[in-house]
């Protein structure tokens, strides 16, 4: 597929996870658009990773693209999903999120039931038409930087999505991040896939893993 076919990215909030998704991309030859509720750090950002991110104003960059990566915090996802709920409408969703918050002993919590997921809570709340994909929220903000195009075995991200018409968009944009996709299943095993689940890095998988080894030792 020639890189003039693929859809067009837009990465809303740029945090951590979303200044090093918008680098992967970008070094995969993958043009982003660049979005934050402060122009002025996506203008900064775009600068700094090159001529193939643009940055935009959060309104202008829904319309202009057709994949949108919420990589803003679980929190927020509600009330931005509602926002912008007439922008959104018909667009892939792809939502990186953790719901979690500092537990005020150097650590995390879950913020949500234990047996729910965020994958699940943000499927109810999508705009008319819009389809959503749990991804690009399996690793920490490190690892999601360091094992980005790793030799000679690329280092897997796992994915979940209901709508699996939408999975080759889904997996070609984990594949110019620089890792290789791995789909798990609906958005019913999304909390496998989200911290403290089985195939997190920080859950029971603990680690960066290739193919190879995933499927030896878990049933995906």
């Amino acid at each position: 597929m020639s890189k003039t076919s693929k859809s067009k990215v837009a990465i809303i909030g740029l945090g951590n996870i979303g200044q090093v998704v918008a680098t992967n991309l970008t070094k995969g030859n993958r043009p982003v658009i660049l979005a934050s509720r402060d122009y002025s750090q996506a203008k900064s950002l775009a600068e700094k990773v090159g001529n193939l991110a643009q940055p935009m104003e959060i309104s202008a960059a829904l319309q202009e693209a057709d994949i949108i990566i919420l990589a803003i915090w679980f929190s927020s996802i509600k009330e931005f999903l509602n926002q912008y709920a007439k922008q959104l409408e018909g667009k892939i969703i792809i939502d990186p999120s953790n719901p979690i918050a500092p537990d005020g002993k150097g650590g995390f919590i879950k913020t949500i039931d234990a047996t729910n997921s965020a994958g699940q809570i943000n499927k109810s709340l999508l705009p008319k038409g819009a389809r959503l994909a749990k991804a690009l929220g399996t690793l920490g903000a490190a690892s999601l930087a360091n094992a980005s195009g790793q030799k000679p075995k690329p280092a897997v991200l796992f994915y979940a999505t209901d709508d699996q018409s939408i999975n080759t968009k889904i997996e070609e944009l984990i594949w110019d991040t620089g890792f290789e996709p791995l789909y798990v299943g609906n958005l019913d095993q999304s909390i496998r896939i989200e911290v403290f689940g089985e195939l997190h890095e920080f859950g029971a998988l603990g680690k960066t893993v290739t193919a190879d080894e995933i499927r030896r030792s878990v049933a995906v």
